[in-house]
């Protein structure tokens, strides 16, 4: 059962759970805060169990949310696209360009992100009969955002039109640029903004300044598909389908483009978010894009797909073409209605993921004993990780950032040094930092060359030289948020649960609240006085174990990525012993048999 007591609505339970203080990895654990009395409600009246209610109103959902977060519809939490700034204007030019069968190209980001915010804006043109020039800078040879090189290419072309798709908010000199040269820009992006905008027909932009912050949550591809709507809308309300003889396209077909795009750039999966993935992964399931299912069928994706699936299957193998030198294979697999195209796409994807993989493993390990050179084992006072490597391939320092993030629990910079010394970064951070803010803040003081994204995640570009201050000036920037943060850097769990009820019927109650992610995280549990029957390290240092509860239940259970971190050393050293866990109870299928796993975020002495 459920452990559910000693929790009012305002306060985390007055004693941590189990009375764990100090687990394996440090932490305390709390019980997520709950009114008893809402959830029995809100029991009762979904005709649910208490056990998700539980998991519902712990995620700060109130009485009047819970239905609609349980079914989450675009009717329900889509906004009026023209409630954006610059939407209008941005959907007039479109249509305009539409009409006169001008030539309209998009600059997209090389990463999921821009590369499904591209392909969605190419499905509609094609849907529409018109085509859609689409550039994806090379990482390496072009960089982040906007360059003029590429908008003067497109302009020879014949473009009259450009839109920027995840990038473009802070490219003043090329945006202005391209206005001399009488190149219209519509921007449609959702990286922090600063107070004055670039020169362009429209900045559409949720976190621009003047808008309110209620969707700045959203992913580009959820800004594009707005722009998609409203788009669609001033061609119908003018005319233009009927003068034309078609039929306006359903744009939910593409909902499992955003869908990829949400999970994949990290956003919080609520409001809009959830909505977009929610009906975006039943779009995949039917494996109408046929790059996504070549991708299914390469990597032997079977069942019905999942945020995971979006974000450790599908999304790295988009991303890995602009990591190692082919840019534009994901836009194009997302694009392509050819099965044979699709197959041969995928098969090349999944290699430069197999590459990118080697790749980041090494950069991982160098930059680990980098930072542990010289902060010591568990990284010592300094608030956040920040290391810089020659060699290092520049389209895997976010990954290389996510993973020392994981395993020091502080925002992290990675910068690769190129042969004249200067760097390219990405930096990756904990809830309650913004490192988006910092680096734009960096930009301003003039210790950076270049930079910007949101609060989780950034790029940066420094020069030779600047590696100390940038350095100096982002834990001076950063350090009190990130003392604050790690105060409530406790692990937060949904109650107790015995073995024997780690159940798949439990499995699937839960499932009911999904999609999980980022701002809805996975339910995650403790199971107190379980035995450590066998322990051993398995694959790349994973920590694979064996446990038996008090009434003989066993439990297969994993702490991925664990075997040189404090919680794998101390389940290495436990066997035989009694401990708690916690982590996310997971269905695994093997040679038919179906059962239920858990993936290990934590284990404390019983």
């Amino acid at each position: 059962m459920v452990q559910t007591d000693k929790v009012t609505e305002n306060q985390v339970a007055a004693e941590p759970l189990l009375n764990v203080t100090e687990s394996f990895s440090g932490r305390i654990w709390n019980t997520r805060p709950a009114d008893l009395h809402v959830v029995a409600g809100l029991s009762q009246r979904l005709g649910i169990s208490e056990v998700l209610a539980r998991v519902i109103v712990g995620r700060g959902i109130s009485r009047d949310e819970a239905e609609t977060y349980l079914s989450p519809s675009l009717r329900a939490l889509m906004p009026n696209p023209s409630i954006f700034k610059d939407m209008d204007k941005a959907a007039k030019r479109v249509a305009e360009a539409i009409k006169a069968n001008e030539v309209v190209a998009v600059f997209g980001d090389y990463d999921v992100d821009g590369a499904t915010s591209s392909a969605l804006l190419h499905r509609f043109f094609a849907a529409i009969g018109r085509d859609l020039v689409v550039h994806i800078p090379d990482r390496m040879t072009e960089g982040y955002g906007p360059n003029w090189p590429a908008f003067e290419k497109m302009r020879a072309e014949g473009a009259e039109l450009i839109v920027t798709v995840d990038c473009g908010t802070l490219a003043y000199d090329v945006l202005a640029q391209a206005a001399a040269a009488g190149l219209d820009v519509i921007v449609a992006d959702h990286h922090q903004a600063e107070p004055i905008l670039p020169k362009a027909v429209a900045v559409v932009n949720p976190n621009r300044l003047d808008e309110d912050g209620q969707y700045g949550q959203m992913a580009a591809v959820g800004v594009v598909y707005m722009l998609v709507v409203a788009v669609n809308r001033q061609l119908r309300d003018e005319g233009w389908y009927s003068a034309q003889g078609i039929r306006p396209p359903d744009l939910l077909q593409w909902l499992d483009l955003v869908a990829l795009g949400t999970v994949c750039d990290v956003v919080p999966l609520t409001g809009v978010n959830r909505a977009f993935v929610a009906q975006g992964l039943k779009v995949a399931a039917q494996r109408k894009n046929v790059g996504l299912k070549a991708l299914a069928d390469i990597c032997g994706v079977t069942d019905k797909p999942s945020t995971y699936h979006a974000g450790f299957i599908y999304g790295p193998r988009v991303n890995a073409g602009g990591r190692v030198g082919r840019a534009d294979a994901g836009v194009k697999l997302l694009t392509t209605n050819e099965v044979e195209d699709a197959n041969n796409l995928a098969a090349e994807l999944h290699h430069y993921n197999l590459e990118r993989q080697a790749i980041e493993q090494q950069a991982v390990e160098e930059a680990t004993a980098q930072f542990i050179r010289a902060h010591g084992i568990d990284g010592g006072t300094t608030p956040i990780v920040f290391v810089a490597g020659e060699g290092w391939h520049p389209g895997v320092v976010g990954i290389v950032a996510g993973r020392l993030k994981e395993r020091f629990q502080r925002p992290t910079f990675v910068i690769s040094i190129d042969e004249e010394g200067q760097g390219k970064g990405s930096a990756r951070s904990i809830p309650g930092v913004d490192v988006g803010n910092a680096v734009i803040s960096a930009c301003q003081a003039g210790v950076l060359l270049n930079g910007g994204g949101h609060s989780m995640a950034a790029g940066l570009t420094v020069a030779a030289g600047q590696y100390e201050a940038l350095e100096s000036f982002l834990i001076e920037k950063l350090g009190t948020q990130v003392e604050a943060a790690k105060e409530s850097m406790s692990l937060k769990l949904d109650g107790v649960i015995t073995a024997g009820a780690a159940k798949l019927d439990l499995l699937d109650e839960l499932a009911k609240a999904a999609p999980y992610g980022q701002g809805n995280g996975q339910p995650r549990f403790a199971i107190a006085n379980m035995t450590l029957s066998y322990v051993d390290i398995v694959g790349q240092n994973h920590v694979r174990c064996q446990l038996r509860g008090a009434d003989g239940t066993r439990l297969k259970a994993m702490a991925f990525r664990a075997a040189e971190q404090p919680l794998g050393q101390a389940l290495l050293a436990a066997k035989g012993q009694r401990i708690h866990v916690a982590g996310v109870l997971r269905r695994n299928e093997w040679n038919g048999n179906v059962s239920v796993e858990m993936t290990l975020d934590d284990a404390a002495p019983a």
